[in-house]
């Protein structure tokens, strides 16, 4: 395939993810005017995937006509899209203004195709990020998924009831007495994940360095998504504050959004090798908010208990009194957290830096030169461990002897 063929493959289809993708937001808008109506619950996941998985996507496919992810990522972005579009359509159609705008049964029927693009995404982690599976002999296992995925969407498309995240609007297709209900696709849809879970696995534990350093982004994106969900869905009442739902959101969308970024950076690697230093920044500035996050709200239950038990009344000085203490212990906390996180999971770099902070304070106290070149060889070995190991030193011309004639 020409790169000008490739170039317009790829972006045609992202071209119509985004304007559908818009019609679907500029519906949405309108359906908010109606606060009687049930909004499409999936719009905001619908929206990043349809403009980040298409866009990074074209990208891909164009630079790595070779590689199916990129196009895999067009697919899903393009599926995505529709059902953005679809999904508001019908909602507008069926809902808000009835009988106003034609087709809106069929769109809503179409919007049942959220499990194809959840299944074309499944199917690119299956082959991230080289493009092929692990092991030639997990060919059976893709076969499997393709016919399960199969099953999958003829399943959503007949499966009686209310539609997926649009409350109110029965699927006009549904048949009652489905043999298949929605929980069993449900469990199937959750295998597939499960599978592509296991493939990125056995590739982060037997793959090569760039290949780890790959999934790594990929991972990455995935954690805050999940980290996010267990916040955005774990009831308020148990976690004892709202705020902490709505960070659990904003944290679920920045995940949904860095998945299909993350692809792009490991497989066309942009920034790839910095993904080390991202993990231990997140580590780091996590633990240190959520351990001041959580003195700063103890310290003022206990300090008002205090205030109350004295004065029978509350205070302001307890708050004031817990963000004095939260300032003077960030810096603290931020080295210690620092030194933890270095020493339990970057052991090697750790080790390497004291090393290398030894080599120094020996490097100004000793004279040998001799004693200094094995010094430096030890600490190369130590610290990169090269195959092979030289030093060679060039002589000062200034300090050369010349021989005077008598």
């Amino acid at each position: 395939m020409s790169t000008r063929a490739a170039f317009w493959l790829a972006w045609s289809p992202c071209v119509l993810s985004l304007a559908l993708t818009g019609l679907g937001l500029l519906i949405h808008i309108l359906n908010l005017s109606h606060p009687s109506v049930p909004t499409f619950a999936h719009w905001m996941e619908s929206i990043l995937m349809g403009v980040g998985a298409s866009t990074v996507g074209a990208i891909i496919a164009s630079r790595r006509t070779h590689n199916p992810i990129g196009w895999l990522l067009c697919a899903s972005g393009l599926v995505f899209g529709m059902v953005m579009f679809a999904s508001e359509y019908a909602i507008y159609a069926l809902l808000v203004a009835p009988r106003t705008l034609p087709a809106g049964e069929a769109l809503a029927s179409v919007s049942s195709l959220w499990v194809l693009g959840f299944n074309l995404f499944v199917l690119m982690l299956m082959l991230f990020p080289m493009g092929k599976l692990p092991r030639s002999r997990w060919r059976w296992l893709v076969y499997l998924f393709v016919a399960i995925a199969v099953v999958e969407v003829v399943a959503m498309l007949f499966l009686p009831g209310p539609l997926e995240g649009k409350g109110l609007i029965e699927n006009p297709l549904g048949i009652e007495g489905s043999p298949i209900g929605r929980k069993p696709v449900q469990a199937l849809v959750f295998t597939g994940g499960l599978a592509a879970s296991g493939s990125l696995i056995l590739r982060l534990r037997k793959g090569s360095w760039v290949e780890r350093q790959q999934i790594k982004w990929l991972a990455y994106a995935a954690a805050t998504a999940t980290v996010g969900n267990i916040l955005a869905y774990t009831p308020p009442e148990v976690i004892g504050a709202r705020w902490v739902t709505s960070v659990g959101h904003v944290l679920v969308e920045l995940g949904v959004l860095g998945v299909p970024i993350s692809i792009g950076i490991a497989i066309l690697r942009y920034w790839l090798y910095e993904i080390d230093t991202l993990i231990n920044r997140t580590l780091v500035y996590g633990s240190l908010t959520a351990t001041l996050v959580g003195l700063y709200f103890g310290g003022i239950v206990v300090l008002q208990r205090i205030f109350i038990g004295l004065t029978g009344e509350q205070s302001t000085l307890a708050i004031v009194a817990s963000t004095l203490l939260i300032a003077a212990l960030f810096n603290p906390l931020r080295r210690r957290i620092q030194s933890f996180i270095d020493r339990r999971f970057y052991r090697s770099k750790y080790n390497a830096r004291k090393t290398l902070e030894a080599f120094s304070a020996k490097l100004r106290d000793e004279t040998d030169l001799n004693a200094l070149g094995d010094d430096l060889i030890g600490l190369v070995r130590e610290t990169m461990q090269p195959a092979h190991v030289s030093l060679w030193l060039r002589p000062d011309p200034s300090l050369r002897i010349t021989e005077r004639p008598e």
